[in-house]
């Protein structure tokens, strides 16, 4: 069984709409590698669509109660490492073992 406890402002920081400042937890730790837009035919997914970050975070909300809020970043690059990629997601999860 894995156990997760957040912290969505700890003393001294102002809260997060989105996200968790801190979530620490016990059990087995999974870091999923950055993913990028591809199919599983190594094809592009939305190639040129601006609009996926907030499309992300309507599909996390979805499925993510507010009081369950993961740690989150979101970082802007000059680019990755083709020029269509507009975004890269990794994530890391605390599961029962």
């Amino acid at each position: 069984m894995s156990e997760l406890t957040r912290i969505a402002a700890p003393d001294g920081v102002f809260p997060a709409a989105q996200y968790s400042h801190v979530v620490m937890g016990t059990g087995r730790f999974v870091a999923i590698a950055g993913q990028l837009a591809l199919d599983e035919d190594g094809r592009l997914v939305g190639e040129g669509d601006p609009g996926a970050l907030p499309a992300i975070r309507t599909a996390r909300a979805a499925h993510i109660p507010d009081d369950r809020l993961p740690a989150a970043s979101a970082v802007q690059v000059a680019s990755l490492v083709r020029p269509e990629f507009l975004m890269e997601i990794e994530a890391f999860a605390v599961v029962g073992g």
